[in-house]
């Protein structure tokens, strides 16, 4: 062994070979300056009072001036002054911002002086073999932040990682988009946005000059990529005018890439536009476009945004609905689009709807089916528009009051409204993503019924029809799919369409008051917003506090403090939310009053999967409350009772 000088600790320090330090006894120990696991050549503490250092470690200068950072020069500090470096207990640290593990701080500068011996005991990981491999996910490159899957790459135990080809990287360039200094490589320490991109890099290695206070990201700098939509090459063009990018529509004031032949100029990032995506907020595939004639579109407002989208410039539009997007608004969000290879940009296999109605049996003469079969009722189905005949019947389908047109059994009591009978057995959502999974594509509902399920969306219990995802199981009821797939809806309380906004949102609920959080319908022209329960609720209602129908009221009927009440609980309505009200017994309640919990179960229904033996049906009593037969407490709510002549069970729906 051999005693040196003590490297800034208070004891000498003995230097260990390998087999000394396999035979020194105190096991797998850690460097007191970088925290990683100490292997030889290494010092130990002569009095043993557990301080080791790597060789590297205890020779690291006080003072670093590294290649890559040429304005200060690096200062070893013993106390990292943030808690994420505590495994690290000394530092490279400039007054600029900059702080490096030692290792990292070490290993840089021998790549930047080429001393590539020191780099011969750093770990060479090839990733198809690479033990850290988690499905493909790596982590990224410290120099270029690609992902490290992509090439070989050197990684350090301290979790720096860097592709070889990038340790190659020149330390100097040429480059057209500078031409009065060459570039050099370097950290990033002034957080510059790259000249090519505008993209500001925190971390890594660009090519800068210091002088002109210039910055550009390695791959900006790379030859150019493959173009993959557009049939012409790009010319790079470094003039720093200012210019409309055709591609997606937005300015540009930096380096752009122009076709002479087709006349457009693009960003550099619209160069590898995807052609073809399936958008979460439209169910046809979309195309991106250069332009588009205006007599074209019915309406060029962005069905995200609805701002207007400049057809002279790039777009992604769906040529059988007149949908338009602007390219910055599809892409914003990945997990909201997928992109579609163009072998399949013409398979429409799953948007074939297949119709509920199984046959027609009679038809006026409109051409309407008024007599027909439904694959959801074993009966005849008649069409009728007497609502007064039948009463406040119900549709089984949505769960709302007959209106208009509806269907009919004339053997029991069944009714759908005549465009819920009409409805496809099997319906594209593509604003659904399963639970867990990334988005792929619209997914298929099935029409089911027969059972009790919430709503995805609304939350609200039912036993009517839904659609049932193939793949997850979630439902939806029939009362929200076509408002949340239409662009612009008109409703009542207001006097303008309303569209749906996404994404986080600020402000109050102008029915409930409740505060928006994430998307709201929002009219353009006034301060009008209604969250998404608002926008769902039903036109009219049946409750037991009135014996007439109850309509939902945007505006206050009678201005007296007094009338601000609600007559189902007692408690005071605030006049400026909307309210269920009786025109004819001037009854006035509260929204959530009324709907409840259980407003969309069908009461007479019967119910099949209990435990009880006998079927049971869906009521609420109102003139008495009998005792449940689980609880025993009155049954006021929602209850199941047995419609076996002689049998007197009955049960609360949540007991």
């Amino acid at each position: 062994m051999e005693e040196l000088k003590n490297y800034g600790h208070q004891h000498p320090l003995l230097m260990l070979n390998e087999e000394q330090l396999l035979g020194n006894g105190d096991g797998v120990v850690d460097c007191s300056r970088c925290g990683e696991k100490v292997s030889a050549p290494c010092f130990r503490c002569v009095d043993c009072c557990g301080f080791y250092l790597h060789k590297t470690c205890a020779e690291a200068p006080l003072e670093l001036n590294h290649p890559f950072h040429r304005h200060h020069p690096l200062v070893l500090l013993q106390n990292p002054p943030y808690t994420s470096y505590t495994r690290c207990k000394f530092i490279y640290h400039c007054s600029c911002g900059l702080y490096f593990h030692i290792k990292c701080a070490l290993f840089t500068f021998n790549i930047a002086e080429r001393n590539l011996k020191e780099l011969e005991h750093v770990a060479l990981e090839d990733p198809s073999f690479s033990s850290k491999n988690d499905g493909g996910n790596l982590g990224k490159c410290f120099a270029c932040w690609e992902p490290l899957a992509m090439y070989t790459y050197f990684s350090l135990d301290c979790g720096f990682n860097l592709h070889k080809k990038c340790a190659e990287l020149p330390l100097k360039m040429d480059h057209l988009c500078h031409r009065k200094h060459p570039l050099v490589l370097q950290f990033n320490s002034e957080r510059r946005a790259c000249k090519v991109c505008q993209v500001t890099q925190r971390r890594g290695f660009v090519y800068g000059c210091s002088p002109c206070e210039l910055a550009i990201h390695i791959d900006c700098a790379s030859p150019l990529p493959v173009i993959e939509d557009h049939q012409h090459p790009f010319t790079l063009f470094w003039r720093q005018n200012p210019f409309i990018c055709d591609a997606c529509g937005t300015e540009g004031h930096h380096v752009a890439f122009t076709c002479g032949t087709c006349s457009i100029m693009v960003h550099k990032k619209c160069i590898s536009l995807p052609r073809i995506i399936q958008h979460a907020c439209h169910v046809h595939r979309v195309f991106h476009t250069f332009f588009i004639h205006k007599e074209y579109f019915e309406s060029l407002n962005c069905i995200l945004c609805h701002e207007v989208v400049d057809t002279e410039h790039g777009s992604y539009f769906c040529a059988d609905c007149n949908v338009i997007f602007h390219v910055n608004c599809a892409l914003e969000e990945k997990a909201c689009y997928c992109i579609v290879s163009q072998e399949n940009e013409d398979d429409k296999s799953l948007d074939i709807p297949v119709n509920s109605i199984t046959k027609v049996l009679e038809t006026n003469d409109a051409g309407e089916a008024t007599v027909i079969e439904h694959c959801k009722h074993k009966h005849y189905l008649m069409l009728s528009d007497k609502i007064s005949e039948h009463g406040d019947k119900c549709c089984d389908g949505c769960l709302l009051l007959i209106s208009a047109k509806f269907y009919h059994c004339l053997r029991c009591d069944f009714f759908l409204h005549k465009s819920c009978a009409e409805l496809p057995k099997k319906k594209l959502f593509p604003k659904h993503s399963c639970y867990g999974k990334p988005f792929s594509g619209p997914k298929p509902f099935i029409l089911t019924s027969d059972c009790m399920f919430k709503c995805v969306l609304c939350r609200y219990l039912s036993n009517g029809f839904s659609y049932e995802c193939n793949e997850c199981g979630d439902q939806i009821c029939l009362r929200c799919p076509d408002l949340i797939l239409q662009d612009a809806v008109k409703i009542s309380g207001h006097k303008h369409p309303l569209l749906f906004y996404y994404g986080n949102y600020e402000g109050q609920c102008s029915s409930c008051g409740r505060d928006l959080s994430y998307g709201a319908s929002r009219c353009k022209d006034c301060n009008f917003h209604l969250c998404h329960l608002c926008f769902l609720r039903p036109a009219r209602v049946r409750h037991k506090c009135d014996q007439h129908i109850l309509a939902l009221t945007y505006d206050k009927v009678n201005d007296y403090a007094k009338y601000h009440y609600c007559d189902i609980c007692e408690k005071e309505r605030d006049p400026k939310h909307w309210f269920y009200h009786c025109e004819t017994c001037d009854t006035s309640v509260h929204v959530d009053c009324v709907l409840g919990k259980y407003s969309f179960i069908k009461l007479g229904s019967t119910y099949n999967k209990g435990n009880h033996e006998h079927p049971l049906t869906f009521v609420k009593k109102i003139h008495y409350y009998p005792e449940c037969v689980e609880c025993n407490k009155p049954c006021e709510d929602l209850s199941l009772e047995c419609a076996e002549p002689g049998c007197n069970y009955i049960a609360h729906w949540k007991c």
